[in-house]
Parts: C-alpha cells; sequence; structure tokens
C-alpha cells in the first residue's frame, strides 16, 4: 500500500460499506487500459456522439455489447429515447474525434460520417457496430445500456488507447519469427 494514497474507511458494522475517495477510484481504475469510443445517436437537429471508453462485449448469442452513460450526459437523456445506437471504436489517429465528443471541441474538426440503418458511424474507425436498445439498467449515477448488435465491420487499424487519463497508442513490437512453431 502506498501511505500517501487515500484507503478505505474501516466499516462500522458488518453490513456498512467502506467510503471510496472518488478521486483515488478514478485513478485506479484508470490503470485499466481500454479502447476509446465514440456512441451515437441520431436527433432531429443531427448525429450526437460522446465519447466513451465503458463499452464491453456482453454475449455471443445473442449477440450484446453494453455502454456505461452518466445520468448527467446529454446522451443519456438520448438514449432513453433512442430505439438504435452506434458505436464507433477509434483509431490512433482520432484523437480530436474523441476529444470532441468528450466536450472538448476541437478547431478545425469536422467528423465525417457514414450511415448505416439509420445511425450515424465515424469514418476511419477500426470497427463500427449499430445496436438496437436491449435493456437500460441502473447502476449508481450511470446507466447500463445493453445493445443488441444488428451490423458491425471492422478494419486493419491501429486502435486509440486509454490509459492513465491520456491517451495513448499500443507499441508494435516485432517478434522473432524463427521460434514459431507454426
Amino acid at each position: 500500500m502506498h501511505a500517501n494514497r487515500p484507503q478505505l474507511s474501516e466499516p462500522q458494522t458488518e453490513g456498512d460499506v467502506p467510503a471510496v475517495d472518488p478521486k483515488h477510484f478514478r485513478r485506479t481504475l484508470g490503470r485499466f487500459a481500454t479502447g476509446v469510443t465514440v456512441v451515437t445517436v441520431t436527433r432531429p437537429e443531427g448525429p450526437h456522439g460522446m465519447t466513451a471508453n465503458a463499452f464491453l462485449s456482453v454475449s455471443l448469442d445473442p449477440p450484446l455489447v453494453l455502454v456505461s452513460v452518466d445520468r448527467r450526459a446529454r446522451m443519456h437523456a438520448y438514449l432513453e429515447e433512442a430505439q438504435r445506437y452506434g458505436v464507433s471504436v477509434l483509431a490512433r489517429d482520432q484523437e480530436r474525434a474523441a476529444r470532441h465528443f468528450a466536450g472538448k471541441p476541437q478547431a478545425g474538426y469536422e467528423p465525417q460520417f457514414r450511415w448505416v440503418e439509420g445511425v450515424p458511424l465515424l469514418e476511419g474507425a477500426v470497427a463500427q457496430i449499430v445496436c438496437d436498445v436491449w435493456e437500460r439498467i441502473p447502476a449508481g449515477d450511470h446507466t447500463l445500456v445493453l445493445g443488441r448488435v444488428r451490423w458491425l465491420d471492422y478494419w486493419e487499424r491501429e486502435p486509440l488507447v486509454f490509459f492513465g487519463g491520456d491517451f495513448r497508442c499500443l507499441e508494435v513490437q516485432l517478434h522473432d519469427t524463427s521460434m514459431w512453431w507454426w
């Protein structure tokens, strides 16, 4: 343990849950590297997107994915209304898109969308997925939005990664193929 980092308080009774410092919680969970996605919906005024790294596959049969959305986010209200949404898994050269859709407008950045099944998806992504909303599950200050995949595709591109509160790229390492048995 690190002496200068906040620790959990001791439970007062057997049923109490120890308090967790929110900043320490974020920093600790930030040690888990994730991909970066932009979740998109169609609105009357046009496409709306939100950067999210809390995204994962849930099931193969049926094919389900999940995105976690803060209840205070505009996207939360939009996903309450939407029956369908898109997920674009960002490529290493799409950091500007990630920042833009995280609420930090990027000068000169204009997102380019392709439309599949009526859903906007970001051009140049590593992967694109279109989902029908399967279920919405309240979870603390977020809602877990399960989506049943209705369309998906991928491309051989390097992904953008989020780790330690910052965007990163994977380091490609060359391997000695003389030791491969196949």
